[in-house]
């Protein structure tokens, strides 16, 4: 979208410099061997639109790039130093506009015309540079601000050290995150980005009924997080249109916002640790609060179905952790009393290995 813009920006640029001064140019030539057409301001117009969209199709990457990049630097600096920079810039421009008005009237070309363009860029820079290191001693100026700022940060100066949790799909859909949020241990802002929603509806909407009954059971669970819990949530309207991925769109956002992705995606989780994004992992949280199970000790459980491997058989604790049982195809279906060999722990979940008791006391 950003870049249509642009296009369209030197379109109508490059037709109305073509409209002005192509006729102009083609008036200087020789007419003997110039058709009469060239010289119409509209056909002028018209060549000056072509050549200025053509240069496009390299120009306007960079520009847009450029754009981009300010955008973060905007959105990224805290609000008042924005406001009090942008402020000084307009105070710069509007003071380089009336000492031009005088140098306007000075016959000499050099003075009336590259002076008060020099002049502007000048005192608009030097007023935006003011605004920007001056704003602390300007918002003292104000003493209902100066109050303001006082009170938020002895009232709420945990809420500065406190990042925003942006959700994703997964986090959603898994409906755990409603949980540990009713509990406390999630503080700040929950951040839910459209994308996020709208991915959400196109699985609520799809023709497969499993994957139509997690898409609402997501859309209800963020409805409970919005209506039922203390906890606030914010709905980021923005979209990063260059990302197709929406998982690239997470990580670009808590960059942008300096916040933390909550997820129970194994791949996501790996992808945010690599380019330096603060995650949390849901599934490491319920790892962590499980009962600790230490190789040696012994359980009670029941197979239900054989492995993978040879001989072995597939138990379940109540909490969904799968236990591998080594020579338990013959126990399928029955109670049988285990002893840990060893646990492995990602991630991902965790699993535990084991062998029947009765086997350790026939070695």
């Amino acid at each position: 979208m950003l870049k249509t813009i642009v296009q369209l920006f030197f379109i109508l640029a490059g037709a109305t410099l073509g409209f002005v001064f192509i006729p102009e140019f083609i008036s200087l030539l020789d007419y003997s061997t110039i058709p009469d057409w060239l010289s119409n301001p509209y056909i002028g117009g018209l060549i000056g639109a072509i050549i200025l969209f053509i240069s496009t199709f390299w120009l306007a990457g960079y520009i847009v790039n450029g754009m981009k990049m300010l955008e973060e630097m905007i959105v990224k600096a805290p609000v008042t130093d924005v406001l009090f920079g942008t402020l000084g810039l307009v105070f710069g421009l509007i003071v380089a506009f009336l000492v031009g008005i005088p140098l306007n009237s000075i016959s000499l070309p050099v003075i009336s015309s590259v002076l008060p363009i020099f002049i502007t860029f000048f005192l608009g820079y030097f007023g935006f540079q003011v605004g920007f290191k001056k704003r602390d001693e300007l918002m003292n100026l104000f003493p209902a601000s100066r109050a303001a700022v006082k009170k938020k940060e002895e009232v709420i100066p945990s809420k500065k050290q406190s990042k925003v949790k942006i959700l994703d799909t997964s986090v959603i859909i898994d409906g755990r995150i409603a949980d540990v949020c009713q509990t406390g241990f999630i503080e700040g802002t929950l951040v839910i980005p459209e994308f996020v929603l709208e991915e959400l509806q196109h699985i609520a909407d799809s023709s497969d009924v499993l994957k139509r009954n997690r898409g609402r059971r997501g859309l209800d669970i963020l409805n409970r997080i919005q209506k039922e819990l203390s906890i606030e949530v914010e709905i980021y309207d923005g979209d990063f249109e260059d990302i197709q991925e929406v998982d690239s769109k997470l990580v670009k956002l808590a960059k942008v916002r300096q916040g933390i992705v909550v997820t129970n995606d194994f791949n996501l989780n790996k992808v945010c640790d690599l380019q330096g994004v603060d995650v949390l992992n849901i599934n490491d949280l319920a790892n962590a609060v499980k009962p600790v199970v230490l190789p040696g000790e012994e359980m009670n459980v029941q197979v239900i179905k054989d492995g993978k491997e040879q001989n072995q058989g597939v138990a379940y604790l109540d909490d969904g952790t799968m236990i591998v049982v080594e020579g338990g195809r013959d126990h399928i279906g029955e109670s049988i009393e285990v002893i840990v060999t060893s646990v492995l722990q990602t991630s991902a979940g965790r699993m535990i290995f084991a062998k029947p008791k009765l086997m350790e006391k026939a070695l």
